[in-house]
């Protein structure tokens, strides 16, 4: 048996598969006012749907006392190993084929994964950090070989580990003094972190790009490794910092299952609105369909879901479609607070989506997850390279990908919106601001987003805003 094939075996064995079994429906909300469920549209037959299996690495299952997880799935076509020496499966995306479908690379036909050559996205300014938990001493030249194959410029890159050096942060200081321990004796935040900096790089490819390592995946370690994402980003004069974990809300400030002592309020203050100008923060919504997870859920952080992208069978861009797993869905913490007050949850400061519940504080519920999409579905997954486990490309999906990727595309735009005024000011949730304002817009919406209006999570796909895609996908950079 191969090398390749033991490692295959060993991986799959180590894998917990899950079904993708949908939570309890709730309304879907259109531009108008929330709407009763509508069942999902049925999938054309003109589209092609690979065979294969889906599994679920260890560190994105959601366990009892174990808090934060990670929100990606890798896509195992049949007759294929988990792991490849080659991109060998043409129906995988390409920084090529998602560049062009999503409109910030250059236009060819089909955006077909199997061609595009390095017809890639361009832009980027300041950085992109990426957090993470644990060290993957490969990350870097994983990356320099991602870029290397698709032909993407040598990525701007550079690893920090958020360590006892930076001393105490808001209050909370590091489990570890140097290096954090092995991402691989955890398996799959090695994958997560190698999908996270190439695919960031390959949205945004003049952005440096920042892989921030936390001591270990506990929320107080990952909420002290955001205040160091935040600090290497405004060296770099801003950016954006991108969050592929995700955690249950009900465990936020519950220690009994590592979610330290904070508020979720008191953590949207403390860890997402950096005083630094021009950061802005994004986050998964999650991968288990109707879920809503925290910091997604924070009215300071631009929540991203998952869409499926369908090709004919050719390989050919027919649509994109709600991914049956992507989270979304309504806070049970983060509701409208009135009085309102900056400390303490959602009001004027972040009323993006106060037009959508009638306009009136008494018909905001509460903060409503996600916000914009990227392609998730594993079985339309990207490919990313990493080689810490001892493999090599993955097929990779989950709102893993669709953080860092909309990171990318939102940090090319070239916007610089973050959460202050360049030179101070009040805060404000200014890219969610600008995404929420081109809604009811009747050509700038329909230029700059697509509207995902089939498929389900659980919540169905319709006209406008949903629980499953947010306001749709981004077409370009306009608007972003």
């Amino acid at each position: 048996m191969t090398k390749t094939r033991l490692f295959a075996s060993a991986v799959l064995l180590s894998f917990a598969f899950r079904s993708s079994g949908l939570a309890a429906a709730q309304d879907n909300i259109s531009p108008e006012q929330p709407t009763a469920q509508q069942k999902p549209a049925p999938v054309p037959s003109e589209i092609f749907v690979p065979r294969g299996k889906v599994i679920t690495p260890p560190s994105s299952i959601s366990r009892p006392g174990k808090g934060v997880h990670t929100n990606f799935k890798i896509f195992v076509p049949t007759g294929h190993e988990v792991s490849s020496a080659i991109p060998d499966y043409t129906f995988a995306e390409t920084p090529a084929s998602m560049g062009c479908v999503y409109k910030v690379g250059p236009n060819y036909t089909g955006c077909n994964p199997a061609a595009g050559g390095s017809d890639h996205a361009s832009g980027g300014w300041g950085a992109i950090a990426l957090v993470d938990a644990y060290d993957d001493p490969t990350a870097a030249s994983d990356l320099a070989f991602f870029d290397s194959h698709w032909g993407l410029p040598k990525a701007n890159f550079t690893v920090v580990y958020a360590n006892s050096s930076f001393g105490t942060l808001n209050g909370l200081t590091a489990d570890c003094s140097g290096t954090p321990p092995p991402a691989n004796a955890n398996f799959g935040w090695d994958v997560e972190e190698s999908l996270d900096i190439e695919w960031a790089h390959a949205m945004a490819p003049a952005a440096k790009i920042i892989l921030v390592e936390a001591c270990d995946q506990s929320l107080p370690q990952l909420l002290f490794a955001e205040e160091v994402a935040g600090i290497e980003v405004s060296k770099n004069g801003g950016g954006d910092i991108s969050n592929s974990w995700g955690y249950p809300e009900s465990c936020v400030g519950n220690p009994s299952c590592g979610g330290g002592t904070l508020t979720e309020q008191q953590d949207d203050n403390y860890f997402f609105r950096y005083y630094y100008s021009q950061i802005s923060y994004f986050a998964s919504a999650g991968d288990i369909g109707a879920e809503v997870l925290f910091p997604s859920a924070s009215p300071w952080v631009v929540s991203a879901g998952g869409t499926t992208v369908n090709r004919d069978a050719s390989g050919n861009f027919l649509s994109e479609s709600c991914w049956s797993d992507s989270g979304g869905g309504l806070s049970t913490v983060e509701a409208w607070q009135n009085p309102p007050t900056i400390a303490n949850g959602m009001g004027p400061w972040s009323n993006y989506q106060y037009q959508m519940f009638g306009g009136s504080p008494y018909n905001f519920p509460a903060r409503s997850t996600p916000d914009i999409s990227f392609n998730a579905d594993p079985a339309s997954g990207v490919w990313v390279y990493d080689t810490d486990e001892g493999g090599a490309w993955y097929i990779v999906g989950g709102t893993s990908v669709s953080s860092p990727a909309l990171a990318g595309i939102l940090n090319a735009s070239n916007n610089r919106l973050g959460q202050t005024p360049p030179g101070g000011g009040y805060y404000a949730t200014h890219e969610n601001d600008l995404l929420y304002s081109q809604l009811y817009a009747k050509t700038a919406y329909t230029g700059n987003f697509y509207d995902v209006t089939t498929g389900s999570n659980g919540h169905a796909a319709g006209t406008g805003y949903d629980q499953c895609t947010g306001i749709g996908s981004p077409r370009g950079h306009l608007g972003k």
